[in-house]
């Protein structure tokens, strides 16, 4: 008989994502050897909290991967229950740029732990063309978005424009482009 693990007391989440969210920005801004007790410390937690969920730096990166991922994932639903698809969809885009822009400040510590065995990215195109199909579908079903088009073409395209996002002057283009490719998405609606 297998066991699941115990859901975490609400504290300890806290902590897990405070963790979480400071190693994604000490491993951009750091690097990928920025020192451990140097994110525990700036988490507002203990060497020995950090230790107890990320036994190892690369869990660590892993699971900061892996959390900036569902995060942008679980937003389409989050945006498809508050605004129209369409809306919904140019807001993802934004949420999806911010999510590259974070892997690509962790891209060293990414690296590393896939050089040491991990697998960070194992089911980031499932996850990731599972949210976009859900942005598309709604936006057909509702009239506003093209039924022909095929998630992965959209999360090719925003992974370019995600490349020009390094300064507020390149990021300004960038939000035309998103808006560009939500008025191709737009084209041909209902037809």
């Amino acid at each position: 008989m297998t066991t699941r693990p115990s859901p975490l007391r609400a504290d300890a989440r806290r902590n897990r994502e405070r963790i979480l969210e400071t190693a994604v920005r000490a491993f951009a801004e750091r690097g990928p050897d920025v020192p451990l007790d140097a994110i525990a410390k700036a988490a507002g937690v203990g060497s020995g909290t950090l230790y107890r969920h990320f036994p190892t730096r690369e869990a660590l990166v892993e699971a900061a991967y892996r959390n900036e991922l569902a995060r942008v994932c679980d937003s389409a639903a989050e945006l498809l229950a508050e605004l129209p698809p369409d809306r919904a969809m140019r807001q993802w885009m934004d949420r999806f740029i911010d999510y590259l822009a974070a892997k690509q400040g962790m891209a060293d510590a990414l690296r590393a732990a896939v050089a040491s065995g991990a697998d960070p990215f194992a089911e980031t195109l499932d996850k990731l063309g599972a949210a976009i199909d859900s942005l598309l579908r709604a936006g057909a079903e509702a009239g506003l978005l093209r039924a022909d088009v095929d998630p992965l073409d959209v999360g090719l395209s925003l992974t370019g424009v995600a490349q020009i996002t390094a300064t507020p002057a390149q990021r300004d283009r960038a939000g035309r482009l998103l808006d560009l490719i939500l008025d191709g998405l737009r084209y041909g609606a209902g037809e």
